[in-house]
């Protein structure tokens, strides 16, 4: 069985094939990505190295060709431009013939009412509208994601939220990365549609436990939404990143990462690192 990550490269991608390394042989793993070069050290491997542009799509169909399983790993950038790329993708794994197509996906997709939910509800119905097998791995939300804020605790800031007693089902990106290999290469996966979700925690209960791991007391500041983004404007985030910064609070807040599932556990034999060890592996990077 061949498999193929798209995005190989990339902090998730690099995470998911090396797992996969661990439970299939290199020559059964096949990336794809944007520059081939940036992918030397796995070609060096035994993987197949192919080039895959998810911009320029006529790289697209060629690159996938021979694939049984492939993993389109959605991309970052504006809507319609993610939409646009993983259109293409979607397009290119029909024409190739691929046996099976598995996603990276967000949590409570087809429900979702976070900002981020449109590209994965669309690109779902992409994929579903093929007819060919598939896999969805809905990602509730990377520990990894909270890093500036806790390097900004660190430096002696409080835990700045506006997301109120939103919760989150916060797991490190290597946790899923296992997870995602792991039913890549079952033969017969339980089911088609996995809500990875860790256990679900308040802004408090990270603060919390992010002051265990530095051994004194971290307060949390609850403002609202529009002094949220100002804070963060005077501390200089770049302004176009602002509106995505105050959307998420503001989804979480919502209650759309409240999503609580144990496919973790199921998938892993095990649950997620806990909250607490995951920040102390971030502390301490």
């Amino acid at each position: 069985m061949k498999l193929l990550v798209t995005g190989a490269t990339g902090k998730l991608g690099t995470k998911i094939v090396e797992h996969l390394l661990t439970k299939i042989e290199a020559e059964n793993v096949i990336v794809s990505v944007r520059d081939p070069k940036k992918a030397n050290e796995l070609a060096s491997r035994g993987i197949e190295v192919r080039h895959g542009d998810f911009d320029e799509p006529d790289t697209l169909q060629q690159a996938f060709a021979g694939v049984d399983r492939l993993l389109i790993i959605s991309t970052d950038g504006e809507e319609a431009t993610r939409i646009r790329q993983h259109t293409a993708a979607v397009e290119a794994a029909k024409a190739a013939g691929v046996g099976l197509i598995a996603y990276t996906s967000i949590a409570n997709a087809e429900a979702s009412q976070n900002f981020l939910a449109r590209t994965h509800q669309v690109t779902e119905q992409l994929i579903r509208e093929t007819g060919i097998p598939f896999l969805f791995f809905r990602n509730n939300w990377y520990l990894e994601n909270e890093q500036s804020t806790i390097d900004a605790v660190r430096a002696g800031q409080d835990w700045l939220t506006s997301a109120g007693n939103g919760t989150v089902g916060w797991a490190l990106q290597e946790d899923y990365a296992e997870a995602i290999a792991t039913v890549l290469v079952d033969p017969k996966p339980t089911k088609s549609i996995y809500e990875l979700s860790g256990p679900l925690h308040t802004q408090q209960d990270i603060a919390e436990a992010l002051g265990q791991v530095l051994g004194r007391p971290v307060q949390v500041k609850q403002v609202d939404s529009a002094t949220y983004t100002a804070i963060m404007q005077q501390a200089g985030v770049p302004e176009f990143l602002l509106p995505m910064l105050q959307a998420i609070q503001e989804g979480i807040a919502a209650g759309t990462l409240a999503v609580e599932s144990q496919d973790f556990e199921h998938i892993l034999d095990r649950p997620p690192v806990s909250l607490e060890d995951g920040l102390r592996q971030l502390v301490q990077r």
